[in-house]
């Protein structure tokens, strides 16, 4: 496929049109965390005058359009009790937020998470509380009350959502089951040195499986497997998962990295230099994970994935288009390995503060409008929005591009990415085999340095124009281009 294309005749990017490997939706996946006063994201997109979510937000994800949501964690996941987010919201008890600081209202509970993915499209994925971690700073709050929770109580939360007889579910107005699938155990376990080692945690998470599975066989499980886990976690509970989730965040993983809060804007050239490279630190991460699991039957989830800026998930960089392209490379490395690689994100979802997120919420809010998409988010909508069923090799591609591609039935997808940041480069597309009929052109181009905000929510919108007859395209500087083209096989 296109990550050993050969860099072939010039002006040339040929695509062979034979399927490979099913690409999954959830490639596409936003990770919804409450942040308390670090960037009040789930509770910035709770309307609690209206007491429903943020028009605006409901909006904006729609364009977004993420198959998959993940909540409500992350850290928080480790003190979270789901009983205390169901029922009555005039009874539901704070919950104080020990790694962010602040209190969460519990406002937005289990039946508020399955509205939302439902208003919006996408499938729920629900972390449960793995035993705080097993570490000792999560298992009680400052008031001394138990935040640990175990089998028993993840079983009864999946019995909650899924059993058609819940009488606890029914009591608080939802009838029917909320048929959730995907279900996580154990979030960055690995990352505590004074929580569980990966011998415990695996035990532990064939108790969890076998309790959360006797409640309902058909659901689908991910187990921990960052920091070198992933083996030993197979070894032990390898017939009870699905999937091994780790997690990735990245830099440029260069030395002497400009993509500091003001560095950027001093030196262009070195700041898209760096951003150009991001991509490599995934590929090297996501092929370390890949030999870990070889022989296995499962499927990775990177459940959280973002740059990492100083300033904790802060940088302004984020909101240029420099950075948008930088995504879209990492978003092709994803596609490459999406054979194994069914769950990934590249960002955090919303929230008012962190440039990782792929929404930004302004506060307070406006009467119309005041949601916008960020550029991770602009490129992640468009490679979801233009991506096939399958995976396509591509056989041939022009320099400076960097292109994969997919096929569905008569349609043949490309990504193009034009890593040049001040030369276009004109290329002729080609399909083994087929003559292209038609094709349209979706195109994100700007000046790299550009920087978007609430003034501009539709920076980097993408433009749509037709491919022309003899199917040359000339990709602009610093583009991002999903390409559609209809395709018929040759007659001999």
């Amino acid at each position: 496929m296109s990550a050993h294309a050969r860099r072939g005749r010039k002006g040339i990017l040929l695509v062979d049109p034979r399927p490979q490997y099913e690409l999954s939706p959830y490639l596409f996946m936003q990770f919804m965390e409450p942040l308390g006063t670090t960037d009040p994201s789930v509770e910035a997109g709770w309307d609690f005058k209206r007491n429903r979510w943020r028009e605006d937000l409901i909006r904006v994800t729609r364009e977004l359009a993420p198959a998959l949501i993940r909540w409500p964690g992350g850290i928080v996941s480790a003190y979270y009790r789901w009983k205390e987010g169901v029922g009555p919201r005039s009874r539901r008890e704070p919950l104080i937020n020990q790694c962010w600081d602040g209190v969460e209202t519990n406002q937005v509970g289990t039946h508020e998470f399955i509205d939302f993915c439902r208003q919006v499209g996408a499938d729920p994925l629900i972390a449960v509380n793995f035993e705080s971690e097993g570490a000792a700073c999560w298992m009680r709050d400052p008031a001394g009350r138990l935040r640990r929770a175990g089998p028993k109580e993840a079983a009864e939360w999946v019995a909650y959502c899924n059993d058609p007889r819940s009488a606890l579910r029914k009591k608080n107005g939802a009838r029917e089951p909320f048929d959730v699938r995907l279900w996580q155990i154990g979030n960055e376990t690995s990352y505590d040195k004074k929580a569980y080692d990966v011998q415990t945690a695996a035990k532990r998470t064939v108790a969890f499986a076998k309790a959360m599975r006797k409640v309902d066989p058909t659901i689908r499980l991910i187990g921990w497997g960052d920091s070198g886990w992933a083996a030993r976690m197979l070894e032990v509970a390898g017939e009870h998962l699905q999937y091994v989730a780790f997690h990735h965040h990245f830099d440029s993983g260069l030395p002497n990295s400009p993509l500091a809060p003001n560095e950027y804007r001093k030196d262009p050239d070195r700041t898209w230099h760096h951003l150009m490279n991001a991509y490599k630190s995934l590929d090297r991460r996501v092929r370390e994970v890949r030999q870990e699991v070889a022989g296995y039957d499962v499927g990775l989830a990177m459940t959280e994935g973002h740059f990492a800026l100083p300033g904790h998930n802060r940088g302004d960089v984020l909101r240029t288009w420099a950075a948008g392209v930088a995504y879209a490379r990492l978003l092709n490395v994803q596609v490459r390995h999406a054979d194994i690689l069914k769950i990934a994100t590249l960002a955090d979802f919303c929230g008012r503060i962190w440039t990782v997120n792929a929404i930004m919420l302004r506060s307070p809010q406006p009467r119309s409008g005041g949601a916008y998409m960020m550029p991770v988010a602009r490129i992640m909508s468009l490679c979801r929005r233009h991506m096939g069923r399958k995976a396509v090799t591509v056989k041939a591609v022009p320099d400076g591009l960097d292109v994969t591609a997919s096929r569905t039935g008569k349609k043949v997808f490309l990504f193009v990415v034009n890593t040049n940041r001040t030369q276009g480069v004109s290329t002729r597309l080609a399909v083994d085999g087929m003559r292209i009929g038609s094709g349209q052109v979706f195109e994100i181009a700007d000046d790299p340095m550009r920087e978007m905000d609430s003034t501009i929510p539709d920076a980097f919108s993408p433009k749509q124009r037709a491919l022309p007859g003899n199917a040359v395209w000339e990709f602009a500087p610093a583009s991002v281009a999903a390409v559609e083209l209809r395709v018929e096989e040759t007659r001999p």
